[in-house]
């Protein structure tokens, strides 16, 4: 069966915040009328009770330190995250990003330091925490035995939706994620882009203040991933703001406001996605020949002519290298022509984030990811 296409926009996941507040078990069987809140009215009353405004932070830290064993997977982690937007932390296997999203949700106690979520301490107010957040992890968290649907309707029961208020929330829920026509099937028939879209609903049964995302299209194929894109700007424009670990770059490029490049347990990066660009100090030339048996050739007369290495790409005829001193660049494409070397690209810019990634951790960025479970 082929998987249902879904376009999601912010009207389309608006409609859904009704049925989006916890009740008590006593008003969700008496008063169907608190039903009816919206976004906004759950916004301004919790920021009310917590002296919140617009500018308020979502999260702070505080030299957040985590050990496992001998191990120290977060070490003096500083963050101050406003509320509102996407909040990108990028970092390689094992850095320090699932233990810190983690002690953020109240899911690990720190060893030191203070972590504060909408002026709650994490571990203090951990109940006044956890009521305006939720989670997604890695992988599916969702039941593969039940359909869809009996997966939604279940959250909901446990959050405190009446019986058919539940089915509504569900009902409402696998339309806007474009998983109604699946709804009845189990969830281990669904492919790996159904099962995330789930996943993410899930988190939303009770639409939460601050969504943690922990790389969340790991596995997915671009168009699946699109698809998550998309759900996650929807959830931002109606006020959810969310931190989001991901090792895929063009994504963090694409959704966050802000990065924070974090190896070895400490921030080594942070601003807009284009500043931590800047920081490396120096603009990338781009180099495609026509004929890649002379990509050699090329690499030697630009390293003698920039005075910097040169890098063989994977496509086999590109080359790039970082470059200081940009008076070099039109001596580089002379030299290119007097060598009657056809060059079918040549530019310079701005590195990409992959780029960055790679000089400021010293790893390339991976394709994949790896739970930090067990090891950070």
């Amino acid at each position: 069966m082929m998987e249902h296409q879904s376009a999601i926009g912010a009207d389309d996941l608006w409609g859904l915040s009704v049925l989006e507040e916890p009740l008590s078990t006593e008003t969700s069987r008496t008063d169907s009328s608190v039903m009816d809140n919206d976004l906004d009215r759950t916004v301004e009353t919790r920021g009310n009770e917590t002296g919140n405004d617009n500018t308020a932070r979502a999260i702070e830290t505080d030299g957040l330190v985590k050990h496992f064993g001998d191990t120290k997977a977060v070490d003096g982690v500083d963050l101050a995250i406003p509320a509102g937007g996407i909040y990108g932390l990028l970092g390689p296997n094992g850095a320090g990003k699932t233990t810190t999203i983690r002690m953020l949700a109240t899911l690990l106690r720190p060893d030191a330091g203070t972590a504060r979520v909408f002026g709650h301490d994490v571990v203090s107010d951990a109940d006044d925490v956890r009521s305006r957040v939720s989670m997604t992890g890695q992988f599916a968290s969702v039941d593969e035995d039940l359909t869809g649907r009996e997966n939604l309707v279940l959250l909901a029961r446990l959050l405190g939706y009446a019986r058919g208020q539940a089915k509504t929330r569900a009902t409402n829920l696998l339309e806007a994620f474009g998983l109604a026509d699946a709804a009845s099937r189990q969830v281990k028939t669904y492919s790996g882009g159904m099962r995330r879209r789930l996943d993410i609903a899930a988190s939303i049964v009770v639409t939460p203040e601050l969504l943690f995302l922990d790389e969340p299209t790991t596995g997915l194929d671009p168009r699946n991933r699109s698809q998550v894109w998309e759900i996650i700007q929807a959830l931002v424009a109606n006020g959810t703001t969310v931190l989001l670990t991901t090792q895929y770059l063009d994504e963090a490029d694409q959704l966050a406001d802000r990065i924070a490049v974090i190896d070895d347990g400490r921030i080594i990066a942070e601003g807009t996605p284009d500043e931590p660009k800047s920081s490396i100090g120096s603009d990338v030339l781009n180099v495609r020949v026509r004929d890649p048996d002379q990509r050699e050739e090329v690499r030697w007369a630009l390293t003698q002519v920039l005075d910097v290495p040169v890098d063989l790409e994977s496509d086999p005829t590109a080359l790039s290298a970082r470059v200081t001193d940009t008076d070099r660049i039109a001596h580089a494409f002379v030299e290119l022509s007097r060598a009657d070397i056809e060059v079918t690209h040549f530019a310079l810019g701005q590195p990409s984030l992959d780029e960055v990634f790679l000089a400021l951790t010293d790893q390339p960025a991976h394709d994949g990811a790896v739970s930090e479970e067990g090891s950070r």
